[in-house]
């Protein structure tokens, strides 16, 4: 998986802890024990590689926002509309919402 400069700087600091992404087809693969290798953006050869603890799904980012603490994710935004830059509502609608919980490796 992608991620922009500053969630991946977090992961590599071990201060994000879970990542939100829409429940497609390529999240509903993921199972509890999984390694995720995130790669950074702006240079694929940076890496850093999670463990997968916890799988938490929601109906919508607005469930997940509100079941969770604001410092869930290391999310610089507190608002769940946010989230839209990134997905749509049809298919948040769609697949629904995950939070994926993981320690760094």
């Amino acid at each position: 998986m992608k991620l922009d400069l500053v969630p991946f700087e977090q992961i590599k600091a071990g201060t994000k802890t879970i990542e939100i992404r829409l429940n497609d087809e390529r999240r509903q693969l993921l199972n509890v024990g999984d390694e995720i290798t995130f790669s950074l953006m702006a240079d694929q050869g940076q890496k850093v590689s999670v463990r997968v603890l916890e799988l938490l799904h929601f109906n919508s980012f607005k469930d997940l926002f509100e079941a969770l603490p604001p410092e869930r994710d290391g999310a610089v935004s507190k608002e769940y509309k946010d989230m839209y830059k990134y997905y749509s509502e049809e298919d948040e609608d769609k697949y629904g919402v995950l939070g994926i919980r993981f320690i760094k490796l």
